[in-house]
């Protein structure tokens, strides 16, 4: 018999959120003893200043900070490497992740490293990470992916121009920081991924398979539960919240009431998804974002309501939800009618932000979209958990639509 009779919900170990705890850093690590931690980030967090409001009050404090600030976007395995080759070499007793969503990813792929040892391949899919990590911190300065709290991290394979997910409940990290100060200096093509990126992961929690009908033995570990109570609340937080603050966050960067309640959606959006599901949309946007070399976020937004389109049919109650806590004004509409407008107030925030609507946007060519499609459905876990089970050939109606 298909699904489980419980669900699971997992979290970061302590998650603080506020505008300007980042100062306040040494007081959050300061029953761990630490010595020394890594820093893993980027050169352009360091040159504006961010890295020194995470590493001034660990100094002041006495812990030694090392900095790798070779991030980049959508991290390669030569990236993994380079930041794992010098974590050996200083061999810190804490990893903190400062940055966008690949930042954090780099950062929870050294921290593994540095336990378990072995080659970041060897953890490549779920469940491969055999046990608990080294302490690891996670500060996001986007408010998007929900890397702080999940247990995902991607890695670019260039040579096959495909990303690559390590998933395990061990690499949740210890501490999540979010400090929305931190996001006024992100640009607003980033906010804008960013932000789309976190509601295409409240949406695709929210519309998942229930836990109850996931066609996966009982006894078996499996990377996500499927729709669950305790996610959907958190789902449907996130998407008001996004509705509500995402376009003014993307057109005013200095608004920090938008800033704040863009982070909270991001967190609650990863929260969601991490327990209950990504599914299609993150399947198809794997070979889609490395091959064009498209941001994630970019990537998911544009597949987004196309996806959204397929998976209507079987769930009509909740886009019709979802439409009426994007603002939509739904009083009055059938059910069928109103969960139309879910697609029609994706496709209008999309739109204002700025986000790429079409694959032939990104360069992208109608002979690419069989390989897509063909790479996405191998990802069965991610199949098993849509809303509605797709064929390859289905996938390639959906890339299709979009391109």
């Amino acid at each position: 018999m298909p699904g489980r009779d419980y669900f699971n919900f997992y979290s970061a170990g302590r998650i603080v959120i506020g505008s300007g705890v980042v100062r306040r850093m040494a007081q959050f690590v300061e029953t761990w003893k630490l010595r020394k931690v890594l820093l893993v980030t980027d050169k352009i967090l360091s040159r504006i200043g961010v890295v020194e409001q995470v590493a001034g009050p660990l100094r002041t404090a006495g812990i030694a900070v090392e900095l790798f600030d070779g991030g980049e976007p959508e991290p390669s395995f030569a990236v993994a490497d380079q930041a794992i080759a010098q974590a050996k070499s200083c061999a810190p007793d804490a990893v903190i992740g400062v940055g966008g969503g690949s930042n954090l990813d780099l950062s929870k792929i050294v921290a593994v490293a540095l336990t378990h040892g072995g080659h970041y391949t060897d953890y490549f899919g779920f469940d491969k990470v055999p046990g608990p990590i080294m302490p690891l911190v996670c500060i996001p300065t986007t408010a998007g992916t929900g890397a702080e709290v999940s247990h995902a991290a991607v890695l670019t394979d260039v040579s096959n121009r495909m990303k690559i997910s390590t998933l395990s409940h061990f690499i949740r990290p210890a501490l999540a920081v979010v400090d929305p100060m931190l996001t006024l200096t992100c640009p607003p093509r980033a906010s804008a991924d960013s932000g789309i990126d976190a509601l295409t992961h409240a949406i695709e929690a929210f519309t998942a398979v229930a836990y109850q009908d996931l066609d996966v033995p009982a006894d078996e570990t499996f990377p996500y539960d499927g729709k669950q109570p305790i996610g959907d609340c958190l789902a449907e937080r996130a998407i008001e919240l996004i509705g509500r603050h995402l376009e003014a966050a993307v057109r005013e960067p200095d608004n920090l009431p938008a800033r704040e309640g863009m982070s909270l959606a991001a967190t609650l959006a990863g929260l969601a998804f991490s327990n209950n599901a990504v599914a299609v949309v993150h399947a198809l946007e794997y070979p889609l974002g490395g091959e064009l070399h498209c941001s994630h976020g970019a990537g998911n937004g544009l597949l987004l309501p196309f996806v959204m389109r397929f998976n209507l049919p079987s769930r009509i109650s909740e886009f019709a939800k979802v439409a009426r806590l994007l603002g939509e004004e739904v009083t009055g509409l059938a059910e069928e009618e109103a969960a139309e407008r879910a697609i029609v107030a994706v496709n209008r925030l999309r739109t204002a932000i700025g986000i790429p609507l079409r694959i032939r946007d990104l360069g992208g060519t109608p002979d690419q979209l069989p390989g897509f499609a063909r790479k996405s459905f191998a990802i069965k876990r991610l199949m098993l958990l849509n809303g509605r089970t797709p064929t390859e050939a289905d996938l390639l109606q959906i890339l299709q639509a979009a391109w």
